[in-house]
């Protein structure tokens, strides 16, 4: 029966292409063609020295999300719904042996790391690249971000020191970018999406971030296969491994979900109802615009980068802060020029932002400058700048 659907379904495309003067042959190229301009999407990312515009971040997710089609049921993970249900049954028993041995520790760094996986969570996300990635830094460093290895390998990621510079990273004896969670993350999510443009499959990419892309090449070329559970064997035993910690990772991280998340959907539900209306004249509502904004941005940080006095910034985004830090994102609403100043230095201002989260650093307010009084005495008029 599957196999005479497949013959009538490919008939019908060969029907379909004569209709419209194509050939099979051009139906499969067009096919191609899409792919490549995946790659050239994924290219131009790593080739750009600034992260992606949204739209361009908006369609790398799009080519992404679907690398972890060997590993979840659906494609990618669903924090609503028990982590146990949505992975591959080939998974469970793999990593079972480190979940015993590592629990503890990492179940501490929950708490402890969670501004770290903030940080660079946006930051992944700045690239189009799914939020569960930031367990490599995990793997790698315990997110440590003085950590050298024996072979030279340094930061949360750990890149080596060819790869960084590559990268757009500074290495030199007074600088070493590799251990700047910001500029680190943005050369590791250049990396991992080079190593997608080549292999498609997450898990892959993570056995070729452990191992080099060219031992995985050669389980592919030997396996016959571009899946990681029919490839595995062929891979070096501590590129397994690699891979087996990171779905143990992310298995204690994200936990089992019936509970927990079923209250964090109550309280994102509750916390909806603040976002109320800006309590703005028409002057200033017809001067309004809005930008959906997404990561762990602060409203004191904001409003100090764009001079926007803090009650100002409150009266157009009231409970900013408590909204963003539990749905995610949040309407940004600004006069137009504030806008403007905001988008031109949005992701200089979200790595403050994740500064002062990791430091907890006081955040100065924005105090607008006095207005000049008209009964000045004449000797204030001129000014020494």
């Amino acid at each position: 029966m599957n196999k005479l659907f497949s013959i009538c379904f490919f008939c019908l495309l060969i029907i379909n292409a004569s209709a419209r003067n194509f050939s099979i042959d051009q139906i499969i190229e067009d096919t191609i063609v899409d792919e490549k301009k995946e790659d050239t999407a994924i290219a131009q990312v790593i080739q750009s020295p600034t992260p992606p515009k949204q739209a361009e971040a908006k369609e790398i997710n799009q080519v992404t999300k679907y690398g972890f089609k060997n590993l979840f049921l659906n494609y990618t993970y669903n924090p609503l719904i028990p982590y146990a249900t949505q992975i591959n049954p080939n998974a469970e028993a793999f990593m079972q042996d480190y979940i015993k041995a590592h629990n503890t520790n990492l179940q501490k760094m929950k708490g402890w790391g969670l501004p770290y996986f903030n940080l660079i969570e946006s930051i992944l996300q700045q690239y189009g690249l799914p939020k569960e990635l930031k367990y490599i830094a995990v793997i790698e460093s315990s997110l440590q971000s003085n950590v050298v290895s024996t072979k030279g390998a340094c930061g949360p990621w750990q890149l080596m020191p060819g790869t960084a510079k590559t990268l757009g990273l500074t290495i030199n004896p007074y600088v070493d970018e590799r251990t700047d969670y910001y500029k680190s993350t943005g050369a590791a999510s250049k990396y991992l999406l080079q190593l997608y443009g080549q292999l498609h499959d997450w898990l892959l990419v993570m056995a070729a971030y452990n191992g080099g892309l060219g031992r995985v090449n050669d389980a592919i070329k030997k396996s016959g296969s571009t899946d990681f559970w029919k490839l595995e064997f062929y891979l070096p035993e501590e590129s397994r491994t690699y891979v087996k910690r990171f779905l143990a990772t992310q298995y204690i991280m994200e936990g089992d979900g019936s509970d927990t998340h079923a209250s964090d959907s109550s309280h994102i539900a509750n916390i909806g109802t603040y976002n109320a209306s800006p309590n703005l004249s028409q002057t200033e509502q017809a001067d309004l615009q809005k930008l959906t904004i997404s990561g762990r941005y602060n409203s004191a940080v904001i409003a100090k980068n764009i001079a926007m006095p803090m009650a100002d910034f409150d009266r157009y985004n009231p409970y900013f802060d408590k909204i963003i830090s539990t749905n995610g994102s949040f309407d940004l609403k600004l006069p137009s020029a504030k806008m403007q100043l905001f988008q031109t230095n949005k992701y200089p201002i979200l790595g403050e932002c994740m500064q002062n989260l990791l430091t907890g650093a006081c955040i100065p307010t924005y105090t607008p400058p006095p207005a000049t009084s008209k009964k000045s005495r004449p000797q204030h008029k001129t000014h020494q700048h």
